[in-house]
């Protein structure tokens, strides 16, 4: 008997005719019915449109029941007799040719008898056994004298064993590691030669190097055919036959014999739009001994009947096949081209072809198009098309996020204006589901988290298909510790492996635990390596220090001693601030630590695929942990982890494997694989475009259409014979998605909604869309006009603004529809807002707060608020600290210091030894804390920064004569309160600041309140102050000689004064621009020339200034400017120097004294 070819132009179509063959009940009442099936997306759509045809009553709305859905690939096999059943699924999954199968013989192959021999030269002649290798053969050692046999060389060297040693050791070592992910790209090549051109093989095998086509092999490839007859010699051992030869036997004897076969009198094929020539063999073989039925998508019955009467039949090269040339319209020629080669497939065997029926099209823009190509007609003319047609809509927009936020608008629309239309008619097909599913989690089906928010809040919405280790937290961080393993363990790596849902958990961290972690990691220097040992591989195991268990050892000794007391233990120097309230914190990382050093060390060197299932299994259990109602995450992790095991069989336990093998092992199967129960549930589906494919909705959404990223560009493998010389029928991934696109076309009933990035998110600059979609434009433009003339894509193709609250969401009209665009309430209150007339921001607090006298000034809180009044209002009155940018975790050593890294540790080094502390204990105590580059480089800074401290002391000297000292000070202020405090740097009479850095106005203004204050406590001795500095052409010092004691009460009851003020709000005092506003009006400069010299300190330019202090930005708002900040005038008790604006004021009443005391000289 024949095949019987049904064909229709939509999948719903063939699922009524297949209903109506399926009424007929078979011979044997018991017997069940097969019905292949390409995805499980087809099947959940397929069982339950068959639900409502089948069935005893008279409107046949019975059940689906006695069908089994196995894939095309199970049902061949079946026939083949690979399996006795096709209903447990596992027909094609035992055959021993399944590639996650068969590459564990070709790997052991490639072991014995390519890489051996490499590998024993490259060990420089003697005989070495790779660990990967049992039992080695060498019979091709003694011909090629320890070289890789002459057949195998290019794949030897590709892995790494290099007969002349040409190759570096790390090169080497990592062409090693991708052993495993080279067989199993070769076992799926030749699984696809299996397929699509099973002559070749077939000529493999006989000896010859043929292609198929009639030629031979490309030079560069003759390798494989050696390798071919090697792994059937390989199978044979172990009792399997070739696969070609299998299939021709098996073949034979079904057609002699078909009394084993299990299989019923009937079976179908459904919704296929590729079928390998073998499989096709197969089909046919079995339509002579039982009814085969092929239910066929093909756009167009005309392009059918067009491509059979072309000419010659059966599959030919694709240089020169001219079946594109039958078509007329033009997405029929650049989209159909696989629907056209699956006809030229079919078209080798015999068969009985029946046309269904065309479907009923709309006369809208989308029937009419989807109606020309059904019928292959090119139109003469476009015909009009009514401005309120939206069957077909083309946005374009800025970007992934803003392309789901017009998706939302759309179907909140289209669901509004058709009560009837429910979530389950509304499909959204995404290529990159990845990148696109956790914008689609936080766009729809939020109602539970935000209250009534957007419609489209209450829209329940299911991704069908993402890789497992996206969906199941535990598989995730079986990922993560995979790729940690065979990487360096930087900061930020286990820095994030700590913030994973399921690691938060089992070690009890927070939010606040992880910021304050990352900040420990970052202030103890860690980079990456979790120990010395682990640096080995790169040729740093000599140096600890940046290292986990370098900066672990800082942190736990910082719990138990403080860094002053310039104690270490071994590389450990204990890191300051680790309270007694984070010591419990401190024993959860040092946990976290240990455990993961544990796995991997565990996942490190080479093991049986056992060994490695075992420590991942225990690596993940022992970091993560779920709550008790998500216990089905770990049941998926040990089922997925032990079917690993299982499918590689046997074999996998004497072949050692890598890290990176591993890796990519477990990469393959945790990739996407979506089953029925995630389709047609009721919901809004959201997947890839294959498991959906050619399924009819009421509304078909496609996303993500962007130019570069559609049709996928996987690259041309170089060892693919079939890719140097293409057949009609072979597998193409451009080709595929092309034909995707256009089965998604011709499925949408109603509506087709269409996003891509059409411009960049941070230029504006237009994008093209994707070419295939430009195509579909282009037919859209010769199907239709507007009603005035225009090309249709003028009306469907809508530019969307790049943000959701632009006035134009919310005006009618605007953007494509009748009425408002958006139905979001939030960005319409932003547009609403956006609309009416600015104005100046509130000011942070409207009045000054009320006054806290208290009888006793604390001296450093004064220095505080004089150094820094902002921020010393909302630290010690607000009860707010303001941090600075957080520095991430770096995980790179350093090499070379910023300006800033390099004041910090001079400024340690200078503190120290001033304190009396030796040379060598400096270099110790600095080494210890990891912020030095690595080795010599960091030696040689370090010897610089001592000799610029050293030359400082040494200048210094002179004035610290005697013992520092420090005085502890009480004043009584004019006011009547007293001023209290202690005051350092004290060296005899005279008050000594000596600073690394530049002479700055903070350390001259510290050493003038110090001065004060030593000058009012003890008006009995002549107090003097040095500051001294590195300035331009050497250092500096700013001297300040001494002060009567009424002056100095007056003077600090005049910066108290203005400490008060800057406790009850944010003064317009800005440290450095008030400093040079008061030092130009000290040179008698007019006002706007002082302003403009102020400003130059309060603007950011190439470095940043105070205007954007962290302080600052949160009481003025970033990039505040100067003009705005200190334009208000003076209080009425603040007019002491006559100036028009309050922050003349406050600068001259700050600064004044100050500068008229001052006297700055060269050291």
């Amino acid at each position: 008997m024949p095949l019987f070819v049904h064909r229709a132009e939509r999948s719903d179509l063939l699922a009524d005719g297949l209903a109506e063959v399926l009424a007929v009940p078979p011979a044997d009442p018991f017997a069940g019915e097969i019905v292949a099936v390409p995805t499980r997306g087809v099947e959940r759509w397929l069982t339950q449109r068959l639900s409502t045809q089948l069935g005893a009553g008279p409107d046949r709305d019975g059940i689906c029941a006695a069908v089994e859905f196995p894939s095309p690939r199970q049902l061949v096999a079946t026939a083949l007799g690979v399996d006795a059943t096709v209903g447990g699924g596992s027909a094609a999954d035992d055959d021993p040719w399944v590639p996650d199968r068969s590459v564990w013989p070709l790997l052991d192959l490639i072991d014995r008898d390519v890489l051996a021999a490499g590998r024993t030269v490259a060990a420089g002649g003697a005989a070495v056994r790779d660990t990967a290798v049992q039992d080695v053969a060498v019979q091709d050692v003694a011909v090629g004298g320890g070289a890789p046999p002459a057949w195998g060389r290019t794949l030897a060297e590709h892995l790494g064993a290099s007969a002349d040693g040409a190759l570096p050791p790390a090169v080497a070592r990592e062409r090693r590691g991708r052993r495993y992910a080279v067989a199993r790209r070769l076992a799926g090549l030749f699984d696809e030669y299996a397929a699509y051109r099973p002559a070749m093989l077939q000529d493999w095998s006989s000896g010859a190097d043929g292609n198929g086509l009639g030629g031979v092999v490309p030079a560069d490839l003759v390798w494989q055919p050696e390798l071919w007859r090697r792994w059937c010699a390989r199978m044979a051992a172990d009792g399997v036959t070739d696969p070609v030869l299998r299939r021709a036997e098996r073949l034979a004897r079904l057609r002699s014999d078909p009394s084993d076969l299990d299989l019923p009198a009937r079976v179908s094929v459904f919704g296929v739009t590729r079928l390998p020539r073998a499989q096709a063999e197969v089909l046919a073989a079995l339509a002579e001994v039982r009814d085969v039925h092929l239910w066929v998508t093909h756009p167009s019955a005309r392009l059918w009947d067009r491509v059979a009467a072309s000419g010659p039949t059966g599959p030919r090269r694709r240089s020169e096949d001219d079946s594109a040339l039958c078509g007329e319209h033009p997405l029929l020629t650049s989209l159909g081209r696989d629907a056209r080669e699956l006809q030229l497939t079919l078209s080798a065997f015999p068969s009985v072809d029946r046309h269904v029926g065309a479907p009923a099209r709309p006369s809208t823009l989308l029937g009419r198009l989807q109606r020309d190509v059904q019928d292959d007609h090119r139109p003469a003319r476009p015909g009009p098309v009514a401005a309120d047609d939206r069957s077909v809509q083309v946005h374009a927009c800025h970007g992934p996020a803003r392309q789901i936020e017009v998706l939302r608008e759309v179907l909140v629309g289209l669901l509004a204006d058709d009560p009837t239309l429910e979530p389950r008619d509304v499909v959204v097909l995404c290529p990159d589901i990845e990148t696109y599913a956790p914008l689609v989690s936080a766009a729809f089906g939020l109602a539970d988290v935000t209250g009534e928010g957007h419609p489209a809040h209450r829209l329940r919405v299911r991704l069908a298909d993402r890789a497992l280790r996206q969906t199941n937290p535990l598989l995730g961080v079986a990922a993560r510790l995979l790729d940690l393993a065979g990487s360096r363990a930087g900061a930020s790596q286990l820095l994030d492996l700590a913030g994973l849902p399921a690691v938060r958990r089992r070690f009890r961290l927070d939010d606040d635990d992880l910021e304050q972690l990352s900040t420990w990691v970052t202030r103890a220097g860690v980079r990456w390596g979790l120990d010395a040992g682990h640096r080995a591989t790169y040729g740093l195991d000599a140096f600890g220090q940046n290292t986990w268990a370098a900066g672990l050892d800082r942190i736990l000794l910082g719990a138990t001693m403080a860094e002053q007391d310039q104690n270490w233990l071994g590389l450990a120097l204990p890191l300051d601030d680790i309270g007694s309230a984070d010591v419990a914190l401190a024993g959860r990382l040092a946990e976290f630590v240990a455990r993961v050093s544990a796995v991997v060390a565990a996942l490190d060197g080479r093991q049986p695929l056992s060994g490695w299932v075992t420590a991942l299994r225990d690596g993940v259990l022992s970091l993560a942990a779920v709550p008790a109602e998500d216990l089905w995450q770990q049941t998926e992790l040990l089922r997925e982890l032990g079917e690993t095991g299982e499918q590689a069989g046997p074999l996998a336990d004497h072949l050692e494997l890598g890290t990176a093998d591993l890796r990519s092992l477990l990469d393959r199967r945790l990739r996407g694989r979506p089953t029925r129960a995630n389709f047609r549930t009721g919901t809004l589906t959201v997947c890839t475009m294959l498991p959906m494919r050619s399924v009819p909705h009421r509304v078909v959404c496609l996303v993500g259409l962007d130019d570069g990223s559609f049709p996928r560009s996987p690259g041309v493998d170089g060892d693919d014979v079939l890719a140097r010389d293409q057949v009609t029928g072979e597998r193409d991934i451009r080709g595929e998605d092309r034909q995707l696109l256009l089965d998604a076309v011709l499925a949408a009933e109603q509506h087709l909604v269409i996003t891509y990035t059409g411009a960049d998110e941070r230029t504006g600059a237009r994008r093209p869309p994707a070419v295939p979609l430009g195509e579909i434009l282009d037919a859209l433009d010769l199907t239709g006009e507007t009603t005035d003339g225009r090309p249709v894509r003028d009306q469907i193709l809508v530019r969307h603004p790049l943000q959701p609250y632009d006035a134009r969401n919310f005006t009618e009209g605007a953007l494509g529809v009748t009425g408002p665009f958006s139905a979001d309430t939030s960005a319409l209150a932003a547009a609403r807002a956006g609309q009416r007339p600015r104005r100046s921001a509130a000011p942070f607090v409207s009045s000054p707060l009320p006054a806290r006298p208290a009888p006793v000034v604390e001296l450093q809180p004064l220095r505080d608020l004089l150094l820094h009044p902002v921020r010393g209002f909302l630290r010690q009155r607000l009860d707010v600290a303001v941090r600075a940018d957080e520095t991430e975790a770096a995980d790179e050593l350093s090499v070379e210091l910023t300006g800033l890294q390099r004041w910090a540790i001079g400024d340690r080094l200078l503190r120290q030894r001033l304190r009396g502390v030796d040379e060598e204990t400096c270099r110790q105590l600095e080494w210890r804390r990891g912020e030095l580059p690595v080795g010599p480089l960091g030696n040689r800074v370090l010897t610089e920064i001592l000799d610029e401290v050293d030359i400082l002391v040494d200048r210094t000297a002179p004035l610290r004569t005697g013992t520092a000292d420090r005085q502890d000070l009480v004043v009584a202020l004019a006011d009547g309160r007293e001023l209290r405090g202690v005051v350092d740097r004290v060296w005899g009479d005279r008050l000594v600041g000596v600073e690394f850095g530049r002479l700055s106005g903070k350390h001259r203004m510290r050493s003038w309140i110090d001065l004060l204050a030593l000058s009012a406590a003890h008006p009995d001795r002549g107090w003097t102050a040095v500051t001294v500095g590195r300035g331009r052409g050497g250092a500096r010092q700013a001297v300040l000689d001494p002060v009567g004691a009424d002056a100095a009460v007056e003077t600090l009851t005049a910066l108290a004064d203005l400490a008060d003020r800057a406790r009850r709000e944010p003064l317009p005092l800005p440290f450095k621009a008030s400093e040079a506003y008061a030092d130009a009006r000290r040179r008698s400069e007019d006002e706007l020339s002082c302003s403009v010299q102020a400003a130059g300190q309060w603007n950011d330019d190439k470095f940043p200034g105070e205007q954007s202090d962290a302080a600052h930005v949160v009481v003025w708002g970033a990039g505040a400017l100067f003009e705005t900040v200190t334009a208000p005038e003076p209080a009425p008790d603040e007019h002491w120097a006559g100036e028009r604006t309050r922050f003349g004021e406050l600068a001259l009443r700050l600064w004044a004294p100050l500068l008229a005391h001052e006297r700055i000289v060269p050291l």
